[in-house]
């Protein structure tokens, strides 16, 4: 973590923590704000790979949405997408393959993220960006996710029609919400149960559902794509545990690759990785 994101994540500990003497439903309110802004946009570093496709952009919700789109058209499209405080252009060793196996590749910055508008989002929205994606440029076969991008890609599968010719790729998914609401209280060294229990009334008013139901596992109940699901043993941000889960589930239509050393953000562009999703396509 560099040194101007702890001195920001202390001012805004701090910050929270006087908030709550005063209001727990004010920290609370605070503390979800936090959780749905990125700290940072990602820089978008343009490859030549990126400047030979399409530009595309819509508006979701009042919020421009910006992307692009290479090797149009083609029957089978695939989707990527990134994670949390990341873009699009982050995935681009996966396009030139992609192309080479002849698959048209689509990929959008979600809101709040890279070129696209936006200060907050959370997984509904990312959610919903992909399933007006899928409305304006598909049908698209197959989905390469990771992160943040996982959760909202297993919500949105939930609500769109599909079979098993459907490929998805999970690297290092946000498996459960809950998990990664754990981690935004810890860091932000908050230790009190009200105001984790208000936060989690704040997710309910805002999509009549607990916190627990945005969950990768419970999703894949719902889920009839083939899935190749890797994740690393050192992954300190979606931790192994929760994925290890699913995979007691039995499902007969996930395969899972588990790693080592890579961490979180190292794994999606490991070369073997890359090349495993290559021939899972």
């Amino acid at each position: 973590m560099k040194i101007q994101q702890k001195l920001a994540i202390g001012f805004i500990r701090t910050k929270i923590n006087i908030i709550r003497i005063v209001s727990t439903r004010k920290a609370a309110e605070e503390t979800f704000r936090l959780f749905c802004t990125p700290m940072m946009r990602s820089a978008i570093r343009e490859k030549e790979v990126f400047l030979s496709g399409e530009s595309l952009q819509f508006t979701l919700n009042n919020t421009l949405i910006k992307g692009f789109r290479c090797n149009h058209p083609q029957q089978k499209k695939i989707l990527l997408l990134h994670g949390f405080s990341s873009s699009s252009h982050n995935f681009y060793q996966y396009v030139q393959p992609l192309v080479e196996k002849g698959y048209e590749v689509l990929a959008f910055d979600a809101p709040a993220h890279g070129a696209s508008g936006g200060k907050m989002v959370n997984a509904i929205d990312y959610s919903e960006m992909i399933k007006k994606i899928m409305e304006r440029y598909g049908p698209i076969h197959g989905f390469i996710s990771h992160s943040f991008g996982g959760i909202a890609l297993s919500l949105a599968m939930e609500a769109i029609p599909h079979d098993a010719s459907s490929k998805i790729v999970f690297i290092a998914p946000a498996t459960e919400t809950s998990t990664a609401v754990d981690g935004a209280f810890q860091m932000l060294g908050l230790k009190s149960d009200k105001v984790r229990k208000e936060f989690d009334h704040i997710v309910f008013e805002k999509s009549g559902q607990d916190t627990t139901w945005f969950s990768v596992r419970r999703a894949m109940h719902n889920i009839k794509a083939a899935v190749l699901w890797i994740h690393d043993e050192d992954d300190d941000i979606t931790p192994l545990s929760d994925a290890l889960r699913v995979k007691e589930d039995g499902h007969p239509n996930v395969r899972f690759i588990i790693t080592q050393g890579l961490g979180h953000r190292k794994i999606y562009r490991n070369q073997p990785v890359i090349d495993a999703v290559m021939k899972f396509f």
